[in-house]
């Protein structure tokens, strides 16, 4: 699986015709921004895996690989045009706005928010055309999703 992230993220070649690339894209994304801020907890791990498997109809054992494959993906990744190319290409405007939900659910998770990831959101939002009212109306769907204190974030 680790080949297939690479060969979308950094390649042009097209994925294998079986393969959606959309949950791959959508798990090294969401890693990215839980390790922006140099620590991938539990918490976020745990949030990353609901997402991914709600989102995208996955099993436990799915997630988990997916998760360890982003992992590796996120660790030598240096850009994120292909990862969003991938996203932007393939889900329609509330698919992309879902997944700026869930990046700041993420982002959320540890309880506050770094610099560093409320940068990424900013700038993954501009690749995935997404305008900035609604990036900001997926940060407060986030919030009370998850009843967060953006008092403390």
């Amino acid at each position: 699986m680790l080949a297939r992230i690479r060969s979308l993220l950094f390649t042009a070649e097209e994925p294998l015709p079986d393969a959606d690339p959309l949950p791959a894209a959508a798990a090294a994304l969401l890693i990215e921004a839980a390790v922006m801020d140099g620590d991938f907890d539990a918490d976020e791990r745990a949030v990353i895996a609901e997402l991914l498997g709600r989102r995208f109809e996955l099993d436990a054992d799915e997630v988990a690989a997916l998760i360890e494959d982003g992992e590796r993906a996120a660790a030598q990744s240096v850009e994120l045009y292909g990862t969003t190319r991938v996203l932007k290409d393939g889900l329609d405007h509330d698919g992309r706005l879902e997944i700026m939900e869930m990046l700041w659910q993420v982002v959320l998770a540890d309880g506050k928010v770094h610099d560093y990831e409320a940068n990424l959101v900013r700038r993954v939002a501009g690749l995935l055309l997404v305008p900035d009212k609604e990036a900001g109306e997926a940060r407060k769907k986030a919030i009370r999703r998850l009843d967060f204190d953006p008092g403390g974030a």
